[in-house]
């Protein structure tokens, strides 16, 4: 009995707390004293209560546009939604800020999350990755307009981890065109991949698929277009070969190989 007693007192007491915190917040935000307002915003962010500061921070983004306080404002509005992780509400106020106060003393660090937020919103690489590049533009922007950042370590750290998911999808792509034996297709999409990320972690496995639907291209094309095809395709043999002299594919490499010089009449040892 008694410890159900005690029970009800704490659950009462919590009620209480909570009440009371409600209408005290309900109270600031009917509060004309902006001054006062904004000084409890920022209480609220250091609190780690981001949906009350960025409640409080909504309306002072209007009532201080235009004043000296302006780009604070809208920075700890920008890291409210952060808190939250709403990413694509702090993105655009981060970018607001930029626009707005290019040489705000929170120009720097708003130009890194614009491409942060843009990276957390980043999808799963079999979806279109048209935020993916634009995280990149965004990080390489900061990373030219601040090379002696501290955060330029870890920029280029992102910027990698996108590429990979760049590259990842057109390697998709690529296998996705292969699969349906789409060649043509496949062979463009895979040389498009190497062009654009030359050194991604990617390379050996796109270089032999590519060496793959260029030899399947090749030995499956009309006459009138098969002899370059099948020179095509050997010079890719010659490509792979020597930038992996090692690889696990080197067995199904030499195959190819075998079949496009007897259709080439080439004669050459194998090493």
């Amino acid at each position: 009995m008694l410890k159900s007693l005690k029970k009800y007192g704490f659950i009462s007491l919590m009620l209480l707390l909570l009440t009371t915190a409600c209408g005290d917040f309900n109270k600031i935000v009917k509060s004309t004293d902006y001054e006062f307002k904004y000084k409890k915003a920022l209480e609220y962010y250091e609190d780690g209560e981001y949906v009350r500061s960025s409640t409080l921070l909504k309306e002072l983004v209007n009532i201080y546009r235009g004043t000296s306080r302006a780009d604070e404002v809208y920075y700890y509005y920008a890291k409210s939604f952060l808190g939250m992780q709403d990413y694509m509400m702090a993105g655009h106020w981060f970018r607001t800020l930029l626009n707005e106060f290019p040489k705000s003393k929170y120009a720097e660090e708003s130009q890194y999350m614009v491409g942060y937020c843009f990276y957390q919103q980043s999808p799963n690489p079999r979806l279109d990755q048209q935020v993916s590049q634009q995280a990149i533009d965004a990080l390489q922007l900061f990373i030219n307009l601040y090379p002696h950042s501290d955060k330029v370590e870890e920029a280029n750290r992102l910027i990698i981890e996108l590429r990979d998911k760049l590259v990842f999808k057109s390697y998709l792509t690529g296998k996705l065109y292969y699969d349906l034996e789409n060649y043509k297709a496949a062979t463009v999409a895979l040389t498009n991949s190497l062009k654009d990320f030359p050194d991604t972690k990617y390379r050996e496995e796109l270089m032999f698929m590519l060496l793959r639907a260029k030899y399947y291209l090749a030995t499956r094309s009309v006459e009138e277009k098969k002899e370059l095809r099948l020179s095509d395709a050997l010079d890719e043999y010659f490509t792979f070969v020597d930038e992996y002299p090692g690889s696990d594919h080197r067995k199904e490499a030499e195959k190819f190989y075998k079949t496009l010089a007897n259709l080439l009449h080439y004669e050459e040892d194998i090493n």
